[in-house]
């Protein structure tokens, strides 16, 4: 009996669906909207980690040293800040393979490398220097400047200490701006799509009105009234999210080349795929639940007879 009642239920939800087809379909078309920006959202937020992962992972202290800087106080310094615990390595590079970086970067200038010939080696020594965390690199940086034996004669041997925090916090902002923007977006769309859902089963409910009225007088009981209306507004969710995810593919395969070459991005078709039930889920969920709540809006409004 249970399973004959749902059944039923089930069915009129699909007749009072495809009975207002227009209206049915400016629902799902705004659900579909609303749910291709909750995907993209999510996509566009992988991303945006992704990136900010590979510049922490690349974002180091450069600490650049005099040419006369003597090799036993960089040699100190480092062992000072390895034994840091925001430390993870302090990689040293001599003067020589200064020079021989900037021999190999500039090659095809001959004018430039017969000038060292005259000039010998202008170049210091350097430490690069990578942290824990990107968030240690100024408790890093402090303790350098705070080091008083780093002298001779008086003058500092550090020519120069420098590191790409600001390109973190850059990037930073534009993932947290991205996000408040994306879920303002997506609450107006889905406010929309509820007030669509709610238009398209108030109109099924009116042109049911005298069904509805039968029902009452011959007993039947609010699942049986109801449940019709409110599979009608989990339809226009369920279709929705398939059109969006099939959308995002496309979308997905027009930014693909764009994304890849951005500080190392995550390859957004390979991470669709891989995550594609997370995706499916996500979209498929948010889709019901949109059209629940508008149905059951719309439902509890209009069915009071």
């Amino acid at each position: 009996m249970i399973r004959t009642n749902i059944k039923r239920i089930i069915k009129l939800g699909f007749v009072n669906f495809w009975r207002n087809g227009l209206v049915s379909a400016s629902s799902v078309l705004a659900m579909t909207i609303t749910l291709f920006v909750i995907g993209s959202l999510y996509l566009g937020t992988s991303f945006l980690n992704s990136a900010l992962t590979e510049v922490k992972n690349k974002v180091d202290i450069s600490v650049a040293f005099k040419a006369d800087a003597p090799e036993t106080d960089i040699l100190n310094l480092k062992k000072d800040l390895e034994l840091m615990p925001e430390v993870v390595e302090a990689i040293y590079s001599s003067r020589e393979a200064e020079l021989a970086a900037f021999r190999q970067r500039h090659q095809d200038n001959a004018i430039l490398i017969s000038s060292l010939s005259e000039v010998g080696n202008p170049f210091g020594a350097r430490l690069n220097i990578k942290a824990v965390d990107p968030t240690q690199y100024e408790k890093i940086a402090d303790f350098i400047a705070g080091k008083n034996d780093l002298s001779v004669g008086g003058s500092s041997i550090i020519d120069q200490v420098s590191f790409k925090k600001d390109v973190v916090d850059k990037l930073s902002r534009l993932i947290e701006t991205s996000q408040r923007i994306g879920w303002a977006v997506t609450l107006v769309l889905a406010l929309l799509s509820i007030f669509a859902v709610f238009n398209t089963v108030s109109l099924a409910i009116y042109t049911s009105r005298e069904e509805i009225s039968v029902m009452r007088l011959v007993g039947a009981g609010n699942p049986y009234v109801k449940g019709p209306f409110m599979i009608e507004g989990v339809m226009a969710g369920v279709i929705a999210s398939g059109l969006a995810l099939a959308l995002l593919y496309p979308a997905v395969l027009w930014v693909r080349d764009t994304t890849a070459g951005v500080y190392g991005g995550i390859n957004l078709v390979s991470f669709y795929f891989t995550n594609f039930g997370l995706i499916f889920l996500l979209l498929f969920v948010s889709g019901v639940m949109l059209g629940l709540l508008a149905s059951f809006w719309a439902v509890r409004r209009y069915t009071k007879i």
